[in-house]
């Protein structure tokens, strides 16, 4: 995890506890371009892996997952509330 700007970053093995592999982590990426979503890169250097690797926040994340899980479109989290207070 990092934090950057009190936001906190997880690359996707972080988030899941295990390596995502090439196709999910292609495909989140395009997500989060497509939703124009803030990331972090991450050097990482491992037995399996060494290189750079994209860490999002996680509101991004648990939205993205909460929907593939849920058979979902995704939908964008807010970082704002918009609406009317019911008070």
């Amino acid at each position: 995890m990092q934090i950057r700007d009190e936001i906190e970053y997880y690359s996707l093995y972080e988030y899941l506890g295990k390596a995502a592999g090439p196709t999910l982590g292609d495909e989140i990426n395009k997500a989060a371009m497509k939703y124009k979503q803030k990331y972090v890169k991450q050097e990482v250097s491992n037995p399996v892996y060494k290189g750079e690797v994209f860490c999002y926040t996680k509101s991004f994340l648990d939205s993205y997952f909460y929907a593939k899980e849920n058979n979902e479109e995704f939908v964008l989290p807010q970082d704002t509330y918009d609406g009317d207070l019911p008070f």
